[in-house]
């Protein structure tokens, strides 16, 4: 059973779609071959909140002029799902919305980018400018690196106001990391985030920060980081559950007439 709307991956920061790399890894092919018409809305690795907002606004009404369909359903991961909010609310695009999906979205923020931005003007100026030049390479339009990470600063109030857009039905995941060896990737972002928050943590983004909307707690139970769970560098064991989670997650949507 195929959901009724489009379904459209949306990114978060470091990771997009260049040449052989997928943001989500084999993700969209294996809900493709589940018969769900699925794309990956090709936003910047490390653009600002509201320069990602309208490059997914582009890329949605795109699909819905291919389609057919007026609505689509939103899985989004990481920033993505703050890129999301913020076009839905500014950007006047609830009404083309059916769904969203957040995973380890950081809506509170992350104490770690706090951090990373209170390091002294000279280390964030040249790390800044080393990867604005990366990802300009990487086909980023505007690249704006310290503004991200001021936008992903900790928020206790949350990062953006609240949604309230009663037809859409949003729903919030969240993944934990147990140790530091289960992700090698992980590892050193994982010490750092568990010192700086309170609740268990994927390496990145706290479980707390996490919940939005309708909390359904984890995507899979087992030890998964924040990267792992859009098929960044997973062993086969783990990537089989996290595929049969993105499967599930399809399949819940169609069955709610998504």
């Amino acid at each position: 059973m195929s959901t009724q709307y489009p379904v459209i991956l949306v990114h978060g920061i470091m990771l997009k779609d260049w040449k052989f790399i997928k943001a989500f890894g084999q993700i969209q092919r294996i809900l493709e071959a589940q018969g769900h018409v699925v794309s990956t809305a090709p936003m910047d690795g490390f653009g600002s909140i509201e320069n990602n907002a309208q490059q997914l606004k582009d890329h949605i009404l795109q699909v819905l002029a291919t389609t057919g369909k007026d609505k689509v359903n939103l899985i989004c991961h990481s920033k993505g799902g703050l890129d999301t909010r913020y076009m839905i609310d500014r950007l006047e695009m609830g009404e083309h919305v059916a769904s969203v999906t957040f995973l380890c979205t950081p809506h509170k923020g992350s104490k770690t980018a706090t951090k990373l931005y209170a390091l002294p003007k000279f280390i964030r100026f040249w790390v800044a400018l080393w990867l604005t030049v990366a990802y300009r390479l990487f086909g980023d339009q505007k690249p704006e690196v310290l503004k991200v990470c001021q936008q992903l600063s900790y928020a206790p109030d949350g990062v953006l106001e609240d949604l309230h857009h009663d037809s859409i039905f949003m729903q919030s995941y969240a993944t934990t990391m147990e140790k530091s060896r289960d992700d090698f990737v992980m590892g050193i972002p994982l010490y750092f985030s568990r010192r700086f928050e309170k609740s268990p943590t994927d390496g990145i983004v706290s479980e707390e920060s996490a919940q939005y909307g309708n909390y359904q707690g984890h995507c899979i139970d087992a030890s998964v980081s924040h990267s792992e769970i859009v098929d960044f560098m997973v062993g086969k064991q783990k990537k089989d559950k996290i595929y049969g989670f993105y499967i599930a997650l399809c399949q819940d949507l169609a069955e709610r007439g998504y």
